[in-house]
């Protein structure tokens, strides 16, 4: 499409030739806006289904971490009730010495021995001390830890932290 050549008239009323350059300049400038809009129309395209990607995957991350959330709270509960489960056999005792020579037999930190036992760090202080006494449940955990080993208990933590 050529564009409209517009005469121009002087003083005299005179109609006079547009100049040449003029009207190529506008020709350029009208075929370079239009071949722009084609070139950033694609473009645009493209960027808005980014966004639906991106949009998506965003939302298949939050279920999964929500099914994942679900998942890590069944194992906390399947946890749970496994060791509640657990009996005390009868004559188990409870000692404060026999509670910090196990820990250090094990080599473990107290935080250590606490998720081991599924108790807080300063439950087990509190026991070593001698201040407090585990609960029936807490003293089941207590007498199972007993028969382990390093190696075991090690990777039992390992299981509980990953």
């Amino acid at each position: 499409m050529v564009a409209a050549v517009v005469y121009r008239t002087n003083l005299f009323g005179i109609a006079r030739m547009p100049e040449f350059a003029t009207v190529l300049k506008e020709e350029i400038r009208r075929l370079a806006r239009k071949e722009i809009r084609a070139q950033t129309q694609t473009t645009r395209r493209a960027a808005t289904q980014h966004r639906r990607e991106i949009a998506q995957l965003k939302r298949l991350i939050q279920q999964q971490a929500k099914k994942i959330n679900l998942l890590e709270s069944l194992d906390r509960k399947k946890m749970a009730t496994a060791r509640s489960e657990v009996e005390v056999p009868e004559g188990a005792r409870f000692s404060a010495r026999s509670v910090r020579a196990q820990r250090k037999r094990l080599q473990l930190s107290a935080q250590q021995f606490a998720k081991l036992l599924g108790v807080s760090m300063q439950t087990v202080y509190s026991w070593e001390q001698g201040r407090a006494r585990p609960r029936q449940s807490q003293l089941a955990a207590l007498v199972a830890v007993r028969s382990l080993g390093r190696r075991q208990a090690k990777q039992r933590l390992a299981a509980i932290e990953s």
